[in-house]
């Protein structure tokens, strides 16, 4: 297994990597760097490195082949090893990267249809949204084989009520990445909003525009809340060490994102800020599905009884026992 968490880790590391650097593809305006031509840029599988959009295109087209390889290595590592335990069968690691090499070439297709449509805002959304869906398969394969926690998680130690919030946090963590890749495609919603908390006013831009930047900003800041909610709990009923770090780094990044975003509106979207603040929310994203996959695990272990026991009950079974000392001294 250590050799297959190998292979999960380094996958895991190339998706984050193709995310990031695809959130860089349309913050720099490069989607269409190598024209209409797909896979090959002009016709070259090597074209000239003549111009920065072309650069940035192609490299980010060599990074998702990177990955494709990386997936099919993962998936062929798990079926050559799918007879011991947890690898094949429901719950394995074998399944789930089976599913990473199709969200793969899912990925790869509507990166296609996205240059053949121009760049248009609803492909690169629908690209976008596949892509973190990727990301996510390259998690769930990791922990199921026992990195990022994923070997913790077996001993149990999370209720139920935090397996619901923290599924609940994932989700609109998706939605709030998902409404800010639109927010970046969508025509002025970027710069819909001159102030931050606020919005300000913006008279050039259209009434849709700012809607769709106002929701993106209600969501993240609706994200943080949940989190900040959900840690809290977490900490309060002493659930296991898993879940109380994976909860601390997801509302970390969420306190740290409102940060940045207010310095990127306040500072009239510089491309470094922007780029933080896509790194920053394709992070929460991977750090909300972690605690959310982390606590379903957990949240299925039997071990969560005596991880979150009262104090209460604790204190009556210490009695108990002393009692039945005392019965037994002379």
């Amino acid at each position: 297994m250590r050799t297959l968490r190998r292979f999960a880790a380094a996958t895991f590391g190339v998706a984050c990597l193709h995310l990031v650097f695809g959130a860089v593809v349309r913050i720099s305006g490069s989607g269409m760097g190598c024209g209409d031509h797909w896979p090959k840029c002009y016709g070259r599988w090597f074209p000239p490195l003549s111009r920065p959009d072309l650069i940035v295109e192609v490299s980010h087209r060599y990074l998702a082949s990177v990955l494709l390889l990386a997936l099919i290595g993962t998936f062929v590592a798990a079926w050559r090893r799918r007879g011991e335990p947890g690898v094949g069968g429901s719950g394995g690691v074998l399944r789930m990267a089976g599913l990473g090499v199709a969200l793969g070439f899912s990925a790869a297709l509507l990166g296609a249809v996205t240059v053949k449509l121009g760049n248009a805002p609803f492909a690169t959304l629908a690209h976008w949204t596949v892509a973190m869906s990727l990301v996510a398969a390259t998690v769930a394969t990791l922990v199921r084989a026992g990195g990022l926690g994923g070997a913790s998680a077996r001993l149990g130690g999370v209720s139920h009520r935090t397996k619901r919030g923290a599924l609940a946090g994932a989700a609109m963590a998706l939605l709030t990445v998902v409404m800010g890749g639109l927010t970046a495609k969508f025509p002025g919603a970027a710069v819909a909003c001159q102030g931050f908390p606020l919005c300000g006013s913006n008279a050039d831009v259209l009434p849709s525009a700012v809607h769709v930047q106002l929701t993106h900003r209600v969501l993240a800041f609706l994200v943080v809340l949940h989190l900040a909610g959900l840690s809290s709990g977490i900490f309060r009923r002493g659930e296991a060490s898993v879940a109380r770090r994976a909860a601390a780094i997801a509302l970390s990044l969420g306190v740290l994102q409102l940060a940045v975003a207010a310095a990127m509106v306040l500072g009239h979207l510089p491309p470094v800020l922007r780029s933080l603040h896509e790194a920053t929310g394709v992070s929460i994203w991977i750090a909300t599905f972690s605690l959310a996959y982390l606590a379903r695990i957990a949240s299925g272990s039997a071990a969560v009884v005596v991880a979150v026991i009262p104090s209460a009950v604790e204190g009556s079974a210490r009695t108990a026992l002393a009692n039945l000392v005392a019965s037994r001294e002379p």
